[in-house]
């Protein structure tokens, strides 16, 4: 064969110069080169997202592969194999004809083959008279030998790659928690310092972090998380200090003395106090700020990552159902989603739910319908005795799929008369 020679695509397929380079390319290859097909192969799976392919086409290439009969590719061997397309459909899984083609062209324009066509286009080899192949016309294996080296180092950078992911993931899942877990303790201890605020802005930054894929994005999130943490410790530290310089007064001045011994953050009412016993209705659930349960850990594991997916109804028809939320809104008003959740944050502190139940909330339905759901929850507070525990009964349903927030704003759009009368409560 005459590998210098440049040939051009049968038909109306176009000739492009990537594809003279590639010939070019392989009429260069050093003397004695030899390669693991099947090594390089799995370095293109472990590349395939830098190479933009996609699983069909890399089951195509495998299904090419196999009509090669030896496991090396080796320079001055004929490296074209001529399989029909009936053929290649049969070992790629049965693909179908038009997928089959369309990936076989992905693979060319990638320069993961390249084409050797025949005068009519078809594939087939001509044979001299020992029997050996001389003229072969078909797909050519010989860009696999060419860039193998190319295609080790991708496969080594995604692979550093997705550790760094991993990583990433990793300190922001720590992060999350601790600061969540350092403003539920600063708030249910009454720690001073603006816990709202550091409060509404975790719940912000992690709006729509499902979306964010790549490394710039979770590098910017985990610094924000991390400058986030840095405050909310300075201020916890700052309380502190400020509490045991007034311990320190109050051993010099035993004349001065705190008979208060309740907190003022009197959040969801715990079960084992009298107070919380009496205070609660029968049919009234109490919050008990346990471990989430193996339901709400399930719903967690298969909530949707598209948060458009977990809009369930316009942000319009949420106000006009609870227009009471859009009072805490910034600005005094609630204009997009992330407004609503930063009210709701607002609202969250007002009615007495704990962080971690609204947390659990956001985890189970959504950060959309959790804020839905506490400004429903608003319209009707003069009915609920304990909303923490109400919000925890709500999201335990909601990880049951036995609750939804759309009833939930019918009702309160009755109660409003923007629908007509108002004739089922919200759900008990």
């Amino acid at each position: 064969m005459e590998r210098h020679y440049v040939t051009t695509p049968f038909g109306r397929r176009p000739m492009t110069l990537a594809m003279v380079t590639g010939q070019l390319a392989e009429a260069e290859i050093p003397t004695g080169k030899r390669v693991d097909k099947w090594k390089v192969f799995r370095d293109l799976c472990d590349a395939r997202v830098k190479l933009g392919l996609r699983d069909r086409a890399l089951a195509v290439l495998n299904a090419l592969l196999s009509f090669f009969p030896e496991t090396d590719l080796e320079e001055g061997d004929n490296l074209i194999v001529f399989p029909s397309n009936a053929q290649l459909s049969v070992r790629a899984n049965g693909i179908a004809g038009t997928t089959l083609r369309e990936n076989l062209g992905i693979l060319v324009d990638s320069g993961i083959v390249s084409r050797r066509d025949s005068p009519n286009g078809k594939r087939y080899a001509r044979k001299d008279g020992q029997g050996e192949i001389r003229d072969a016309y078909g797909f050519s294996l010989a860009p696999l030998l060419v860039r193998a080296e190319e295609f080790a180092m991708l496969a080594q950078e995604a692979a550093a790659e997705r550790r760094h992911l991993q990583l990433l993931r990793e300190r922001i899942t720590i992060l999350r928690r601790d600061v969540r877990k350092l403003v539920a303790a600063a708030i249910e201890e009454g720690a001073k310092g603006d816990w709202l605020a550091i409060e509404a802005e975790l719940v912000t930054e992690l709006f729509d972090l499902k979306r964010k894929k790549t490394i710039d994005e979770l590098q910017k999130v985990a610094d924000r998380l991390a400058d986030l943490h840095a405050r909310a410790l300075n201020m916890l530290n700052s309380g502190l200090k400020n509490k045991k310089t007034a311990a320190n007064d109050s051993e010099i001045r035993d004349h001065i003395q705190n008979s208060t011994t309740e907190s003022s953050y009197d959040f969801e009412p715990a079960l084992t106090t009298g107070r919380a016993q009496t205070a609660k209705p029968d049919h009234e659930p109490i919050d008990t700020p346990d471990a989430p349960t193996l339901e709400i850990k399930s719903a967690v594991a298969a909530r949707p990552e598209n948060p458009e997916a977990r809009k369930t109804m316009p942000l319009s028809a949420v106000t006009k159902a609870c227009p009471d939320i859009r009072a805490y809104g910034p600005g005094g008003d609630v204009e997009n989603w992330r407004e609503l959740m930063a009210a709701a944050i607002v609202v969250r502190s007002m009615l007495g739910v704990s962080p971690s139940a609204y947390e659990e909330a956001c985890a189970v339905m959504g950060p959309e319908n959790a804020a839905i759901t506490l400004a429903c929850m608003l319209e009707r507070a003069g009915h609920i005795q304990s909303p923490g525990g109400y919000l925890r009964d709500l999201t335990r349903r909601a990880a049951r799929g036995q609750f939804s927030v759309g009833p939930m704003v019918m009702a309160a759009a009755r109660a409003r008369g923007v629908v007509g009368a108002a004739t089922s409560p919200l759900p008990s």
